[in-house]
């Protein structure tokens, strides 16, 4: 088989996973926003754009909105500073580094069951470890899930340190690249370690930033499966987004086409804010 041949065989079999795996489900998904049913073995029965604006007009779909925004910019804005952070520790010289940072990926290593699970138990109200710490410092006790504001707090706070790790190992591996030679320079300039960072680290390092956060607020406006565990859409609401409110809708109520036309919506939400932020971030740094 030639090369040209063994390139087209590839590409022809990305392509057909694709479709089959990628486009064919959002195709069904989006064409079932289009109709009534309650079960995906009964009759549907076609709805136009009803089930749209029946969504549009439910006030549950703009808190879940505002919700994901919450929690994905929570969540971003904590693991990119944390990641640089950790990542420019990293790339310094100590004793061990290798073994910190083997030891710095772990948690994005464990599953989500098992780190939710721990975090339970370490705010549970009668032996959690954390529980026990708030009360030897005199400190009032953290209702962590029956209160709205400590319920976001405790899904923003675990996916943060699940994911940071993520972008640790992807920040320092990008600082690799950059020449030594530049620092070095810098410094017989007089530059200080701050103004290193923000002259030479970032606009070096821009192009994998911009994908950094393009990835983290795709993947953090869609998780699922931390709030889900954590606390279902609760209390009242108050960490339940579009992916939640969208499973709900589908498989609580079942509303198959209510649920498919949030999903559609957010698809749609997502797209037109990944095409803006590549117009104001393009990855051509040139």
């Amino acid at each position: 088989m030639s090369s040209r041949a063994t390139i087209y065989s590839f590409l022809g079999i990305g392509l057909a996973a694709t479709l089959l795996l990628i486009v064919a489900p959002v195709a069904y998904a989006i064409s079932l926003s289009f109709y009534r049913m309650d079960s995906f073995v009964g009759t549907p029965q076609w709805a136009g754009l009803d089930n749209y604006a029946r969504v549009l007009s439910d006030w549950t779909f703009w808190r879940a909105l505002i919700n994901g925004f919450v929690y994905s910019l929570g969540t971003i804005v904590l693991q990119v500073v944390l990641g640089i952070g950790f990542a420019l520790v990293l790339n310094q010289v100590f004793p061990f580094r290798n073994i910190v940072r083997g030891l710095s990926i772990l948690p994005y290593l464990l599953p989500t069951v098992v780190v939710v699970l721990t975090f339970k138990w370490m705010v549970d109200g009668s032996i959690g470890v954390l529980t026990a710490v708030i009360a030897a410092l005199g400190l009032p006790p953290v209702s962590w899930f029956e209160s709205p504001a400590a319920a976001m707090t405790s899904v923003i706070l675990v996916s943060v340190w699940m994911w940071t790790p993520f972008v640790t190992t992807t920040f320092l591996a990008a600082l690799q690249t950059v020449p030594a030679s530049l620092y070095e320079a810098a410094k017989v300039d007089g530059t200080n370690a701050v103004q290193r960072f923000f002259h030479i680290t970032l606009p070096m390092l821009k192009p994998i930033l911009t994908v950094i956060v393009l990835l983290r607020a795709v993947w953090m406006f869609n998780k699922f499966d931390v709030i889900w565990l954590l606390t279902q859409g609760g209390p009242v609401g108050a960490t339940e987004h579009l992916a939640i409110l969208s499973y709900k809708t589908a498989f609580s109520l079942f509303d198959i086409g209510g649920g498919a036309a949030i999903a559609t919506i957010s698809f749609l939400i997502l797209s037109v804010a990944v095409f803006i932020y590549f117009r104001l971030f393009p990855l051509d740094t040139d």
